[in-house]
């Protein structure tokens, strides 16, 4: 998705106010390999999550993260920046 630069804060918004191809910034996380391979394990076993080498066979060409994982860890970067607005 490009960035059409819609930039408004996130404490104001619900879901309804947000536009189509508007971006909110949250910030970053770096995902081991270890660490989708064990979320999948226990909550997404899927080939394409556990398995690496099973997974270059796939429409995907390699190991990804679930989608259940991608998730939540958007959910904590939300909470993170939703904390660090409230204690300002």
């Amino acid at each position: 998705m490009a960035d059409i630069g819609i930039y408004e804060p996130l404490e104001d918004l619900y879901f309804e106010d947000h536009l189509p191809g508007s971006v909110q910034v949250l910030g970053s996380v770096l995902v081991t390999e270890e660490e989708i391979i064990a979320f999948a394990k226990r909550y997404d076993p899927q080939v394409f999550h556990v398995d690496p080498e099973a997974a270059k066979a796939t429409s995907f060409g390699g190991l990804v993260a679930s989608g259940w994982h991608t998730v939540a860890l958007a959910m904590r970067l939300t909470r993170n920046l939703q904390f660090f607005l409230a204690h300002q």
